[in-house]
């Protein structure tokens, strides 16, 4: 929130810099994100009063304009504006000027005709705000003419922009820092004048009527009436604070409006008398599908969630985000009808978002406003109409208010304060504290007895007052102090450790580490050729998303390093290795519990690689783990894959992950015309079957012996069907098995390989004999023929 150091001021007696200030407030709980000195850009721009125009002898389109800017000499300035009349006041940037964005202002000649400056518009000096204007900035009658721009618009003020976060409503308000500030500072600050006397004898209550047809999205409703009004611009000193606030002046209705809002925190809205022809105001949901134009003069098309004010049928504004083209403030306006209300703030936010209208009004509503707050806001605007003479105010008050928000009450101990804190601040001091803060606070012994305003949401337990007075004594005053009561005891939990090492194998595998979103689109699984009945796509959606592409959190973790392999490939990366443990997100069946998360382990690769470098790396993570009974199983079945290309990976019984050649139908969606190579693991399941303890065995005894053996097999015989039931067989006597050649080629038969073994046989007790070997390696060969078809080389 932007806090004009000026208007701040208004309210409170400050003698300090605003940089002191903004590194006081922050000190005290209230973050500054910048201090802003506007105007600096601005140099040589001056006020002048428009005596003569007249049109341009060659330019349709252009008229010359005589100013006065107070130097005795008629200054003349040729423009395409068309706002302006003979009379108006308005910005003037005279020769060797300069406005923001680097804009340097010289005499010249436009179609032939001289042309000394340039007369201003609010946007170009740069104080246009959020909203569109066109034309010349038209300033108030009685300016002072041959005055420095920014002495007339306050432009040399500073304004200290505050991160206020959601659970302090109390702060967005110009009163509300006010009140930061005076009890960072130990001072008083003043509320504005609120009174006012009804010039009008005529009561709104016998005018018009208010229905809350929904109550729970409307917790207060007050309107008052204003005869006999004057549209007219509003007085310098209010047009200057608003756009110290970035908010553009449009007429004095109008601007009490912004100004309260901005002053207090509570929206208000003016609505055109003329415009309620039932004398009925109703506040309801809107009915789905409808159509309304809102003062920016969009069409929109409502739905039920939205709460409407409506003139019986006809609806004329949404509820705190913003009015009607059709109930606006004209110049022609003699009677309004002034509300202030008090929404919910979650209806608001759901509503705007749907809409895509963000309001000033709406962005102060999401925060739930203290309901008592509206009438403040009323009395504060009557005020101001009687202030600056722009209406008469009516006898009377609709407000509309069943379930009444009151103060609340809490007691705390200030010796349990003390503690928590680590302090000794005196009893009497936390008071003064509270008080200056306004939580109107009584000492009863060691006890503070707090009554906390409505205002303040945001302190409901014993440890909120802690914070409060701690903020406002200063944490950095609050001595350091160690925990007594909890055992330290720091370091990486098993699983952190065991992440570490297989990060640090992977990274020594060659692999670079890669991050990525959990949020994908559900594009995705088409890409990755997932069949439609895949439980893969029960995907957990996201409530308020990016954007499709961010739409929904993950079930498989292949897309996401698919668009990365994708992303390096169209970079021209001949080669890359990566690898990610991220987490992927499974429903749960029951919609009101969370997800199941978890942890994947997900290697990519393409360029100079092939399967078994992927295998390697995978086995390599199962070594590092000490996870043992480990198999590759083929894996035809899985449509991201090239079927006869890819292996399940298997822990006795239990599935532990996937790794192959993917498909090449999925590699042309995402682009890559490269063979791609992912691996995808079960990180929680491998943790949970590793085994990193280390046991340790003498040296062998006896020595061993090694037989070859070479067999000819069918071609889709698996050499890990081979392997098991050599180590089957070999009972207690084979201690290693090594593949050591595969052939295929002329001297082998069509359909048929060669495998070769060097197989090692020990036994631990004793030696072995040439006989006892023979007969556990001709055990072998009959099981590979009885089994396989497997035939002796």
């Amino acid at each position: 929130m932007k806090v004009p150091y000026k208007w701040l001021k208004d309210y409170v007696n400050i003698d300090i810099s605003p940089k002191e200030l903004a590194d006081r407030l922050t000190l005290s709980g209230s973050k500054v994100e910048e201090i802003i000195t506007s105007g600096d850009e601005i140099q040589n721009v001056v006020t002048g009063k428009i005596l003569k125009i007249e049109p341009h002898p060659d330019a349709e389109k252009l008229v010359v304009c005589q100013l006065d800017i107070a130097t005795g000499e008629q200054l003349q300035i040729v423009t395409g504006a068309n706002n302006m009349k003979e009379g108006d006041i308005v910005p003037v940037a005279l020769h060797g000027s300069s406005l923001p964005n680097g804009l340097k202002i010289k005499k010249g000649k436009l179609r032939g005709v001289v042309s000394n400056g340039m007369m201003c518009s609010e946007e170009e000096l740069g104080i246009a705000g959020e909203e569109q204007v066109h034309g010349l900035m038209i300033l108030p009658q009685d300016t002072p003419i041959g005055k420095d721009i920014k002495e007339v618009l306050g432009l040399d003020n500073s304004v200290i922009d505050f991160e206020i976060t959601s659970n302090r409503p109390d702060c967005f308000s110009i009163i509300g820092m006010a009140r930061e500030t005076a009890a960072t500072l130990g001072i008083t600050y003043k509320m504005p004048e609120l009174s006012f006397s009804c010039k009008n004898s005529s009561n709104i209550n016998d005018k018009l009527k208010v229905e809350v047809r929904d109550a729970k999205l409307c917790k207060r409703y007050i309107a008052r009436g204003i005869k006999n009004i004057k549209i007219e611009p509003s007085p310098a000193w209010m047009q200057e604070r608003l756009m110290q606030a970035g908010v553009r002046p449009i007429n004095n209705i109008v601007d009490i409006t912004n100004f309260v809002m901005i002053e207090l925190g509570q929206p208000m809205h003016a609505f055109d008398r003329r415009e309620i022809t039932s004398n009925t105001i109703v506040v309801e949901r809107a009915v789905e599908g409808e159509k309304f134009t809102t003062l920016d003069g969009v069409e929109r098309i409502l739905n039920s969630e939205v709460l409407n004010i409506k003139d019986g049928e006809k609806t004329i504004g949404l509820a705190g985000i913003m009015g009607g083209l059709n109930s606006e403030v004209k110049e022609d306006t003699t009677e309004i009808v002034f509300e202030c209300a008090t929404f919910d703030g979650t209806n608001i936010r759901i509503s705007s978002k749907n809409l895509g209208l963000r309001t000033e009004a709406s962005t102060k509503f999401e925060k739930d406003l203290d309901p008592n707050l509206a009438l403040i806001a009323m009395d504060r605007a009557c005020n101001l109409v009687e202030a600056l003479g722009a209406g008469e105010v009516m006898e009377g008050t609709i407000d509309i208010y069943p379930e009444k928000v009151i103060a609340k009450t809490l007691e705390v101990s200030g010796s349990w304060i003390n503690k928590f804190l680590g302090t000794e601040i005196p009893v009497e001091k936390m008071k003064e504290y509270l008080d200056g803060l306004e939580l109107a606070t009584v000492i009863n012994g060691d006890n503070l007895v707090i009554t906390v305003p409505t205002f303040r949401s945001d302190v409901n337990i014993k440890e909120d007052v802690a914070e409060e007075i701690a903020r406002i004594y200063g944490y950095n005053n609050i001595p350091t102090t160690v925990m007594s009561s909890v055992a330290l005891n720091g370091g990486k939990n098993k699983k952190q450790k065991l992440e570490d090492k297989v990060i640090e194998a992977l990274i020594g595998c060659g692999l670079n580490q890669a991050i990525s979103y959990s949020f994908v689109s559900p594009k995705v699984f088409d890409k990755i050729l997932l069949p439609k009945d895949s439980k893969l796509r029960n995907a957990v959606a996201i409530r308020n998303p990016l954007g499709e592409d961010f739409s929904i959190m993950r079930t498989t973790s292949i897309p996401s390093m698919m668009e990365a392999l994708a992303r390096n490939y169209s970079r021209n990366n001949a080669e890359v290795r990566l690898f990610e443990i991220g987490k992927i997100y499974i429903p749960n069946d029951d919609f009101d519990k969370l997800p199941q998360e978890k942890n994947i382990v997900t290697i990519g690769m393409y360029g100079k690689v092939d399967y078994l470098d992927l295998k390697g790396v995978v086995e390599n993570i199962i070594d590092i783990l000490g996870i043992n009974n480990v198999s590759f199983q083929r894996e035809s079945s899985n449509p991201t894959f090239h079927p006869g290309k890819t292996a399940a990976l298997y822990v006795k019984k239990d599935l532990v992950g996937i790794l192959g050649e993917v498909h090449p139908d999925v590699s042309e969606n995402y682009e890559i015309e490269e063979r791609c190579y992912i691996a995808v693991l079960d990180f929680d399941l491998l943790i949970n079957l590793s085994n990193t303890d280390k046991y340790y065995k003498p040296l062998p005894k006896y020595p061993a012996v090694t037989r070859d053996l070479a067999v000819l097999v069918d071609e889709d015989i698996l050499v890990q069907q081979i392997e098991d039931i050599i180590r089957k067989q070999g009972s207690n006597m084979v201690e290693n098995i090594v593949l050591f050649d595969v052939y295929k080629g002329n001297q082998i038969a069509e359909g048929k390989k060669s495998v070769a073994y060097s197989i090692t046989y020990r036994l631990e007790h004793k030696t072995l004999t040439d006989a006892e070997v023979n007969k556990v390696h001709d055990k072998i060969l009959r099981s590979l023929e009885h089994m396989l078809g497997a035939v002796l080389r």
